[in-house]
């Protein structure tokens, strides 16, 4: 069995899959409701498009290093890159979770904002060649960055979770015959897309508000661990420098990790261990680890804390006009407040 099918291939595939399927099926299903066959088609195809080019081209690009860095973990029968794996795994977790946040905060406004966006999205595409902006390098970046946004997300998505599946693919089966790897990745790629596709589906069905909150929370959790595994990556490479090796390779005992900084640590329920199994799709989706640190135990709290005080003031710049801190008039406050009741009539009122 384990000569054809290696069940912690298995594992590290639908972990990394069902990690990328879900951004993917929420942005999909976001663009159609949002911009479906009733509302703007065009833009709709032009952004759906967008997303399939970045999961496509993130993982044609993961495929070429995957063949090329496999093939010479097998020539040269060890991880040449292990040194160095932590510290760009924190790397992109940092930055797949900054983004994840960014684009959480603003799919949860859309349902009051769903007229603005289309126009705003519109513009994006449409940019105009005589934009003031494109003047300076910074400028012509954030265009850029406004037409192509859903690219970037999965592109980077797709990019990440791939090369941390090759890498960790490479470590595991180094021990096995590579007639193991082909099947437990295909059907670890098919799981992982059918849960996707699920969401996928349950987004169009369900109304939109109660979608955008549902998967709004979602992606702020897979944030939140992926910026606490960050720091554990940030953590485990400095760790690796200090033991002069893969501190992994003990296992999930002592030695593994630092004493000086351990919050908790249990010699079960590792992620990282034969494939993860369950554990590995709670560390992937939540950010679960067994042996935590001071450092990944606060960046946790501090990013709630973050989200929290963002949405707290996103609450009080519409409802004032300015953020907080920021130096207004009353009567400004009060400009606005007529304006939101005229805009708004309370409800059950006659015209």
């Amino acid at each position: 069995m384990v000569n054809v099918f290696y069940v912690p291939v298995f594992f590290i595939v639908f972990r990394e899959t069902l990690e990328t399927s879900i951004i993917v099926s929420i942005l999909l299903a976001f663009l159609k409701n949002q911009l479906g066959p009733e509302h703007d088609v065009q833009v709709y195809k032009k952004l759906r498009k967008q997303v399939w080019i970045g999961t496509l081209l993130g993982l044609v690009i993961c495929i070429i290093i995957g063949c090329a860095l496999i093939g010479v973990f097998y020539s040269l029968g060890k991880n040449e890159w292990e040194k160095a794996e932590a510290l760009w795994e924190g790397v992109f977790a940092l930055v797949a979770s900054i983004i994840i946040t960014l684009m959480g905060a603003a799919l949860l406004r859309v349902s009051k904002l769903q007229a603005k966006w289309r126009v705003k999205l519109a513009k994006a595409l449409e940019a105009k060649e005589d934009d003031s902006r494109r003047k300076t390098l910074w400028g012509r970046f954030k265009i850029w960055c406004e037409k192509y946004a859903m690219f970037v997300l999965p592109f980077i998505t797709v990019l990440r979770e791939g090369l941390e599946a090759v890498v960790f693919i490479g470590g595991v089966s180094l021990g096995t015959t590579a007639s193991a790897i082909p099947i437990p990745t295909v059907v670890g790629l098919a799981a992982g897309a059918a849960v996707g596709y699920m969401i996928y589906k349950g987004g169009n069905f369900v109304p939109i508000q109660i979608f955008l909150i549902v998967s709004t929370c979602f992606l702020y959790l897979v944030a939140g661990g992926l910026f606490s595994r960050s720091v554990g990556f940030f953590e485990q490479y400095k760790w690796n420098m200090v033991v002069g090796g893969d501190a992994a390779e003990t296992g999930v005992g002592p030695g593994s990790y630092d004493i000086r900084s351990s919050v908790w640590h249990v010699n079960c329920c590792s992620p990282e261990l034969n494939g993860g199994g369950g554990w590995g799709i709670f560390n992937a989706l939540l950010g679960w680890t067994n042996s935590a640190s001071l450092g990944t135990v606060l960046s946790y709290n501090f990013y709630w804390i973050a989200v929290i005080i963002g949405f707290l003031s996103m609450i009080y710049y519409e409802k004032r006009g300015r953020w907080p801190f920021q130096k207004g008039s009353a009567k400004r406050d009060l400009s606005i407040s007529d304006n939101s009741s005229t805009e708004h009539p309370t409800v059950g009122k006659g015209p």
